[in-house]
């Protein structure tokens, strides 16, 4: 009697129809894929080029934000000076040109992956790790908030895992082809 091996077993690909039956619920969790993903790769535009929208917009003081280009420091401001509350100083102490570069090659690279539909999951895990650094650098979340616990941080890291989970990237994006890269098909964390 000869065993098979899992290796020598053929797998198909799941893909998003055969997870989400209904062809309007993929339509929507499409839509809300590439609206989460327009938010990220819009930050990094924003803030590279100071679009006027929140990079480059008149502030408080009435002097603007200048973008990274121009030598802004992306992240490093809303470290030393957005953070609240108990972590204050921690993020202080982190900002730094390295945070800047970090945190702009990760709103670019899951803003650019989201947008395509491809590799979700890695997005899913570094959106979610973003966001949630961001909500802890918010914390506790200011009185007259709309919710003393979500903002919205919490719920874009969610729209991440679910088109993760639901393999979003196959309508309106190139999440079959992706899956079927051999690359992908072998490391399937890819995907």
């Amino acid at each position: 009697m000869t065993a098979l091996r899992s290796a020598e077993v053929p797998t198909a690909t799941v893909t998003e129809s055969s997870v989400v039956t209904s062809s309007k619920a993929r339509i929507a969790l499409a839509l809300a894929r590439l609206a989460t993903g327009f938010i990220f790769l819009w930050a990094f535009l924003d803030k590279t080029f100071g679009l006027h929208y929140s990079t480059g917009a008149a502030v408080a003081e009435g002097s603007p934000t200048a973008s990274w280009i121009n030598g802004g420091t992306p992240s490093q401001g809303f470290m030393k000076f957005g953070a609240i509350g108990p972590f204050k100083d921690v993020f202080a102490n982190l900002a730094s040109p390295l945070t800047d570069w970090l945190f702009m090659l990760g709103m670019l690279g899951v803003g650019v992956a989201v947008m395509l539909g491809i590799g979700l999951r890695v997005s899913a895990v570094a959106g979610s790790l973003i966001m949630a650094m961001m909500w802890v650098a918010e914390w506790p979340l200011q009185q007259g908030s709309t919710n003393p616990l979500i903002d919205y941080h919490v719920i874009y890291a969610l729209v991440l895992v679910i088109a993760a989970l639901t393999f979003a990237g196959d309508t309106w994006g190139l999440g079959r082809w992706w899956a079927n890269l051999p690359i992908v098909q072998k490391h399937s964390w890819l995907r």
